[in-house]
């Protein structure tokens, strides 16, 4: 699943910048800089899915970058409860089915899929394994002026 969205920028007349995602309409924020507006569109992007999540909506799909256009990745904890949020919808499974299938109660589940909460990649590891799932990781260079994303 891929968990990088491309992001639109305009250039505002008063020199603000804004930042879209075509993808994830619902994504808009602005900031003085389009690296200011790049920084604030992880966090529009986060807040925006969490919002599809709240509504039970479908998450949509990362579309591919054009030339030259931007991606914005999500964080990788955030990216990993996302997975787990679709894999359940797509085997029609229930919080409580996961809870058994990794041995957690379910306050435990409800952390895991909690988009804020802290856990741990072993408690997401072991959510994603139940599921049929296993996580990758790729590692690239960051780019002059790329802010850093907290997990």
């Amino acid at each position: 699943m891929n968990m990088a969205y491309p992001v639109t920028f305009k250039t505002y007349a008063n020199g603000q910048v804004g930042a879209f995602f075509a993808d994830v309409p619902e994504a808009i924020t602005v900031g003085a800089t389009a690296a200011q507006a790049l920084d604030r569109a992880h966090d529009a992007l986060v807040v925006a899915l969490s919002g599809y999540l709240d509504h039970g909506r479908p998450l949509p799909a990362a579309s591919k970058a054009r030339r030259g256009q931007a991606l914005v990745s999500l964080p990788p904890r955030v990216a990993l409860k996302l997975a787990i949020h679709v894999a359940l919808g797509e085997q029609g499974l229930t919080q409580a089915q996961l809870g058994e299938r990794i041995g957690a109660d379910g306050r435990q589940v409800r952390r895991i899929l909690d988009l804020d909460y802290e856990s741990t990649l072993a408690q997401l590891d072991a959510a994603l394994a139940a599921l049929g799932l296993r996580a990758t990781v790729s590692v690239v260079k960051a780019l002059p002026g790329m802010p850093r994303v907290a997990a």
